[in-house]
């Protein structure tokens, strides 16, 4: 039984994508602890309907209406997340737990996405693309997990890259996580799902 905190570089760089292949390929359970933003297509529907093999859709703990950072978006709703709140599903299949933008991403006005992945007491699987910047939120979301001590499982580089900046990475990470390559996905659909989670073998089982 396996479980991993999909976190990222930033938001929009494919966490839910790569919460899709884990959950399909390694049979688990899914979770969104904070949904904040379109409610009607949310990340556990994609999941549901890309990714959904046997394992269990589990509900979010808070679900908002704001696309913002769930500080905001609870405010909008006159909330505040709790970070005491969360506690990981029960449940004897592996899990996939899939964060809200990246580390520092504010959960309320004093803890950040990052106390929530120490308080789960899971490891990481970082996603990163390639863009104006990568290189930089790459290297400071490595160094906050280091300084936290925060295992990472796996750093997947998502889509095309510039060598120079995958090899730059590449070397940063060096013998402390596997590095796994996926191409990005224009289209999904269960076969690409299944060809690039073969692929996950080696990195994370």
């Amino acid at each position: 039984m396996n479980r991993w905190f999909v976190t990222g570089i930033d938001t929009g760089v494919g966490k839910t994508v790569v919460s899709t292949i884990l959950t399909h390929y390694a049979k688990a359970d899914y979770w969104k602890p904070v949904q904040a933003g379109d409610l009607d297509a949310s990340d556990s529907g994609f999941v549901r309907a890309h990714g959904y093999s046997g394992g269990r859709i589990h509900p979010e703990r808070y679900a908002f209406a704001t696309a913002s950072s769930p500080h905001q978006a609870a405010a909008c709703d006159g909330k505040c997340v709790v970070l005491d709140d969360f506690e990981l599903p029960e449940t004897n299949q592996s899990l996939v737990v899939e964060g809200a933008g990246g580390l520092l991403v504010p959960i309320n006005q004093q803890e950040f996405m990052i106390d929530l992945v120490l308080k789960l007491d899971l490891p990481v699987v970082l996603v990163i693309r390639d863009y104006l910047g990568c290189i930089n939120h790459t290297l400071l979301s490595v160094e906050v997990l280091r300084q936290r001590k925060i295992k990472i499982a796996c750093a997947v580089f998502n889509g095309d890259f510039n060598p120079w900046t995958e090899s730059l990475l590449s070397a940063r990470f060096g013998n402390e996580a596997p590095i796994l390559k996926i191409p990005y996905l224009t289209s999904f659909c269960r076969e690409n799902i299944q060809e690039i989670g073969s692929t996950l073998q080696t990195a994370l089982f």
